[in-house]
């Protein structure tokens, strides 16, 4: 970081709304973000503890629900105090700093993910006969490791890109939590280069990702239109149906954010709150409630204790 940065506090000016709607929304967001949290953290209980749900697609899904347990984690509570702040909520130096690098780590973390995670759909439906020889414990823990460390990396570059220019002031953020356009805003000197990399390198993540998920679906469809039984071809299109949904809602959003020219503040922090706040409440809603196979595991989860008190 430069020498020259006199700021030494940002604050965060919340979402745009209008006046009076500030204790509305943070009862709203407090109960979305603890269902969030609860959602998730009952999905890894579950996956867990059932042996049934050892599987590679099971294995995917509990470090979805940890990324977004923690996604959710890195920007609701800031923007909670904000909205319980009437002149925008503080926040220092280094915490701004934090909160950019972890939002950008766990974000395209699941970037990666919900590639690997469309990979292996494409495996079990065009492949299944060779699926478990293919998708091995090794095999799924590489790729999983290999999610979190491009996500690692990526989120380094964007940060240190960021935060080595200097802010003399001002120092308010027209977001509700520290993102890299809002703060490109503050800098006293020219982040033209700044900007540039951040639409290269978020628009070859974001669109590369989502190309690979498409043309994954496709081949999908493809398999799945070949299945000669109605009922395979229901089964098949199921499996991959929830999927598709929170990728959709987590991608399209951010594509219009980062990959558009300009940055207008109001429409950007409303946007946003789609894949920061909604997204990681909808994949444990999405994932159970359309699943046959969590569902029969919560069902034995709730079992477990009445049969305890039986015996």
């Amino acid at each position: 970081m430069s020498n020259e940065s006199l700021v030494t506090v940002f604050v965060l000016m919340g979402l745009p709304r209008a006046p009076g709607l500030d204790t509305p929304l943070f009862a709203i967001f407090l109960v979305i973000y603890a269902l969030t949290v609860l959602g998730n953290l009952l999905i890894l209980l579950v996956i867990t503890l059932d042996s049934h749900l050892h599987t590679p697609m099971y294995y995917f899904l509990t470090n979805l629900s940890f990324i977004d347990m923690w996604f959710s984690t890195v920007t609701v509570p800031k923007m909670l105090l904000t909205l319980a702040s009437p002149g925008g909520g503080a926040i220092s130096f280094p915490s701004c700093v934090a909160q950019l690098y972890s939002f950008h780590f766990l974000g395209s973390t699941e970037c990666f993910l919900y590639t690997v995670m469309s990979y292996d759909r494409y495996l079990a439906i065009t492949y299944p006969l060779r699926y478990t020889s293919l998708m091995t414990g090794r095999a799924c823990a590489l790729l999983a490791a290999s999610t979190w460390l491009s996500g690692a990396l990526h989120s380094a570059v964007q940060t240190t890109l960021t935060f080595r220019l200097p802010f003399c002031g001002p120092n308010r953020i027209q977001h509700y939590f520290c993102d890299a356009p809002p703060i490109l805003k503050l800098a006293c000197a020219d982040t033209s280069t700044n900007e540039m990399v951040i639409f290269v390198t978020v628009g070859m993540v974001a669109s590369g990702c989502f190309l690979l998920i498409a043309l994954s679906y496709v081949s999908i469809v493809g398999s799945v239109l070949r299945i000669r039984t109605s009922e395979g071809r229901r089964r098949a299109f199921q499996t991959c149906a929830s999927h598709c949904i929170v990728v959709l809602c987590f991608f399209g959003p951010g594509l219009f954010i980062y990959l558009r020219p300009g940055s207008r503040d109001a429409v950007d922090g409303s946007v946003a709150v789609f894949y920061t706040v909604l997204t990681p409440l909808l994949n444990p809603v999405v994932y159970t409630l359309r699943n046959k196979e969590v569902k029969k595991a919560l069902l034995k989860l709730k079992r477990a204790p009445v049969s305890a008190q039986g015996k």
